[in-house]
């Protein structure tokens, strides 16, 4: 397509989006400086903000350039399923009941393995929860990776450089362990499709190299971590309370029922509501729904979609030009610095695409899932339950980029070498 005013303006805005995002945390030190415009630097310092901010730039811009009525055409052209169920399977996810039910499964585990408790834990929480992506999502594996792991390995005392390796690792396994199936990814989703890709095929060709990845992956952090764990705290304790089964089992339905009809707003979002109303009722056995978190990943998402519709235009002919080798090394590279759903999209699109370079495609997009905050649909939501862990209350792009090197690396020699 031949570009036109509005397509320079959109990549110019992605490219600040993005340089934005490396710079979150500058704006939370610039909030301590100047405490009287500490409210606008804090907000502007939100990794989770970034891209929902410079959404709004562009459709005003587009208002003043083509109108209000092709801005509002835009905007309203744009399909947000996607956020909308991240949101959904957030809340869900994080209550009571559902994380009760993993932790203790997993304490349970971890206690019968011949390790010690502690580091069992943290290994079946950076292995076992993203491999179990593959079944109830992406988005809720790093929910419930995230808050399970949150007090043992992203809390003040442990060093930064630790936490941002351990980080890196959890983001990278989320992104590689939902391939085990052809819907728990959403690069997997965008071309399963239309490429004919079901469960058997994905576990078959990209499943148990991810497998591997992941267990190597949480092994090495595991071994980075074992000097700096606390002890895992008890499923049964105040952290979390105990919840009766009836309980447990409607939540986990009501998931269930989430995940199920992940493609269909309508459906979820109305699941969604009847979950709303059911904590109300039984609220006794409920902890605070964490609905501003999943607001703000909501929030995230859904400006990368509007932003990320508009780059089409100068992605495209990069990923149609590429042989199979270098497409896999060009998608790991692009992963990090536009979502690899949209790039996977990009790549459906393509006629003729050799099943080589379709494997090549998918295989770089989510080994590169943990490069960045915006490689991967579900990494927002991590950084929203993790960032209170880390120095000024913030997750630094630079520090996770180098974090995530060396799983990234394991992740890719497993798709290009088994």
């Amino acid at each position: 397509m031949q570009p036109h005013a509005i397509h320079w303006i959109a990549a110019a805005l992605f490219g600040i989006a993005l340089i934005h995002t490396f710079a979150a945390r500058l704006f939370e030190r610039l909030s301590h400086r100047y405490p009287r415009h500490a409210g606008l630097l804090h907000l502007l310092g939100e990794v989770e903000v970034v891209f929902g901010f410079w959404a709004i730039v562009l459709v005003v811009a587009m208002a003043l350039i083509s109108g209000g009525t092709e801005a509002l055409a835009y905007a309203e052209s744009r399909n947000y399923t996607e956020p909308l169920f991240v949101f959904v399977v957030m809340v869900i996810a994080a209550s009571s009941p559902v994380l009760r039910t993993v932790i203790a499964a997993i304490d349970a585990m971890a206690r019968r393995m011949p390790l010690p408790t502690p580091l069992a834990t943290a290994w079946l929480g950076l292995a076992a929860v993203p491999l179990l992506g593959s079944l109830i999502t992406e988005p809720a594996a790093m929910t419930i990776a995230a808050l399970m792991l949150a007090p043992q390995i992203f809390r003040p005392a442990v060093p930064e450089r630790v936490k941002y390796f351990a980080l890196g690792v959890l983001f990278v396994n989320v992104s590689i362990g939902g391939t085990l199936t052809s819907y728990a990814a959403p690069p997997v989703l965008m071309v399963a499709t239309t490429w004919e890709w079901d469960s058997a095929f994905m576990l078959a060709t990209f499943g148990w190299k991810a497998a591997i990845a992941v267990l190597v992956n949480a092994t090495v952090c595991a071994a980075v971590l074992r000097r700096h764990l606390l002890p895992a705290p008890d499923a049964t304790t105040s952290r979390v309370p105990s919840v009766p089964m009836a309980v447990v089992a409607v939540h986990l339905a009501l998931l269930a029922g989430v995940v199920l009809f992940a493609h269909h707003p309508v459906v979820f979002l109305a699941l969604f509501l009847m979950f709303l109303g059911y904590t109300q009722a039984y609220d006794k056995h409920q902890s605070p729904l964490i609905i501003k978190e999943a607001l703000l990943v909501g929030f995230f998402l859904a400006g990368l979609v509007v932003l990320g519709g508009m780059q089409q235009w100068w992605l495209q002919p990069i990923v149609s030009g590429l042989q199979p080798l270098a497409l896999f090394a060009g998608a790991l590279g692009l992963t990090a610095i536009t979502d690899n759903a949209a790039l996977t999209y990009l790549g459906s699109l393509i006629e003729g695409m050799s099943d080589p370079a379709k494997y090549m495609l998918v295989a770089g997009a989510v080994a590169g899932g943990g490069l960045t905050v915006i490689a991967n649909a579900p990494n927002p939501a991590g950084v929203a339950l993790l960032k209170g862990g880390f120095e000024d209350g913030s997750i630094g792009a630079g520090g996770l980029l180098v974090g995530a090197l060396l799983p990234t690396a394991v992740a890719a020699a497993a798709f290009l070498l088994l």
